[in-house]
């Protein structure tokens, strides 16, 4: 103790010339006024205030101003000031407040089970005989989903939903995930050491951009997206530090992807960053597109030639409607373009339980497949996922499913493609209705819902609306989407919240809800869409 406190009043001499002074026999350490001047703020301590009734009281250490700054540059707009109003409604509603409206009908987000759309009888059957094993000896579950359960359980330590997988997630779900690739690209070969289980897609699109994101001024990675784009994207790269680089999707020709648009954004942003990755989303959210095979081809060449990582997402590949659309996967194009392509293409691509036909959005299942990655980068991905230990195991085992329905044959198969087949084809004919009611309204135009489940329309904003919502510090079509709320009750996205031409304004609107009321909605919108133009012409 007595070499440390020396050592401490040696140094503090030293440093600001503080000196010993003898008190009643006991040894003092006096610090100069200079120092003891100092704010706390300055000494790094947290800064003192008076309350109320007379006692200081420390500052917080953690504050808006010393949180992390990338933090405070997340937006997520389907999730924003709109929802949050929404939310304040419903709760006034509950509470007997008068309103121009019964309920708040939400279509900010593509949540299907809150908007009405059944699960999947077979999946939950499993998922119920997995979490409660006692239910086997139970004979109204059918055999096929009894040995599913079996199967999925004899994987998990300890026979249980309630362990920890390993970081990649469970190895007989990776075989099945691998096994179902190569039957969806019509047998390109599928290694289950490529396939990493994640927390829905978004685990492992986050993940991926991690392991890219390096440098800092002019060499700070840059990462393409397209406009419009889905929030997660924007969000992401902004707390990781990266450049956006925005491609714009072209709306005139149902929002296709131009090759000549992404050469342009490349060539642009070389100028200050280092682009290294190029993420697509197909079909696409917010938009609906569907790519044609060409148009992969072309992005491939292109990734190629630029030397980019590409990042695709898939999440809504059983999610296509239009006549004529079909999906092509990125892998399956990449292989059947050959070895100067498919052994050399750095492709990371994603899939969820979320969309398509299941819809099971709360159970965060998804996986992701790597495609020509550094081995000693694998090893690096590896530990970047032990850190979170493992995905949900109830949403693994909810993939398996996904990828390993019932056959034909099997007791669930039939039951199983009726429910399935209700489930897109309501959806496809929703997408139908979508378009040609917005396109009956003066000042709307939408674009063929090809797929997905989102239409993206473009809105007339007249000046005079443009005007009052500048005065109040609002962009023009979060001032539309914030009265639509108020007066209808219908809770949508301002297309600002995803990227959008400068001059145009659009909003997101989902096509989940039943189509009763999909119908209410639409006429709602058109209701108001007229009202409000007249209101500010």
């Amino acid at each position: 103790m007595e070499v440390v406190c020396g050592s401490l009043v040696k140094s503090l001499r030293a440093s600001q010339g503080a000196r010993l002074v003898s008190v009643t026999g006991e040894l003092t350490l006096t610090v100069p006024r200079a120092l003891s001047s100092l704010s706390a703020t300055r000494r790094g301590l947290p800064k003192e205030k008076m309350t109320e009734n007379g006692v200081m009281s420390r500052a917080k250490v953690l504050t808006i101003d010393t949180m992390n700054p990338t933090v405070k540059k997340v937006e997520y707009a389907v999730r924003g000031p709109i929802v949050q109003r929404a939310v304040e409604l419903e709760r006034e509603l509950s509470e007997g407040m008068k309103k121009p409206f019964a309920e708040v009908i939400r279509a900010n987000i593509g949540d299907a089970h809150a908007m009405g759309q059944q699960p999947i009888t077979f999946f939950r059957q499993v998922l119920a005989l997995c979490s409660y094993p006692e239910l086997l000896s139970d004979n109204t579950f059918p055999e096929d989903a009894k040995s599913r359960a079996c199967r999925i359980l004899q994987s998990c330590g300890g026979n249980s939903l309630g362990a920890y997988s390993a970081s990649q997630g469970i190895d007989s779900v990776r075989h099945d995930v691998a096994r179902y690739i190569e039957r969806r690209d019509g047998g390109v070969p599928c290694d289950p050491d490529d396939i990493y289980l994640t927390t829905g897609a978004s685990d492992g699109i986050v993940t991926m951009l991690k392991l890219l994101v390096c440098g800092e001024g002019a060499g700070r990675t840059g990462v393409m997206i397209s406009i419009p784009q889905y929030p997660l994207y924007s969000a992401a790269l902004a707390e990781l530090g990266a450049v956006q680089i925005n491609y714009y999707l072209n709306e005139e020709k149902c929002w296709s992807l131009d090759i000549s648009e992404l050469q342009r954004a490349l060539d642009e942003a070389r100028r200050y960053c280092n682009p290294r990755a190029l993420c697509i989303i197909n079909p696409g959210n917010p938009t609906g597109q569907v790519q044609s095979r060409e148009c992969i081809e072309d992005v491939i060449r292109f990734a190629a030639k630029e030397r980019l990582f590409l990042m695709a997402d898939e999440v809504y590949q059983d999610n296509v409607y239009a006549d004529g659309c079909q999906f092509h996967s990125f892998k399956k194009v990449l292989f059947e373009m050959g070895p100067e392509y498919s052994e050399t293409v750095e492709l990371a691509s994603f899939h969820s339980t979320s969309k398509c036909y299941m819809g099971e959005c709360g159970f965060r299942g998804g996986y992701m497949e790597i495609i020509n990655m550094d081995e000693e980068v694998k090893a690096q991905l590896t530990k970047l996922l032990s850190v979170r230990l493992c995905p949900p195991v109830p949403g693994q085992a909810l993939m398996d499913l996904v990828v390993n329905p019932p056959r034909p044959g099997e007791p669930s198969y039939d039951s199983f493609i009726k429910e399935r087949t209700a489930t897109l084809s309501a959806l496809a004919e929703k997408a139908k209705l979508t378009e040609q009611v917005l396109n009956t309204v003066q000042g709307i135009s939408c674009n063929p819902v090809q797929g997905a489940m989102y239409s993206f329309p473009r809105i007339t904003i007249p000046d005079k609306a443009i005007n009052e919502a500048t005065d109040q510090g609002q962009l023009p079509d979060m001032f539309y989407c914030m009265k639509m709320l108020e007066e209808t009750g219908i809770c949508l996205v301002p297309g600002s919240g995803f990227g959008q031409k400068d001059g145009t304004y659009h909003f997101r609107m989902t096509i989940l809800p039943p189509r009763d009321k999909l119908k209410i909605l639409l006429n709602k919108v058109k209701e108001f869409h007229q009202k409000f133009t007249q209101q500010y012409s």
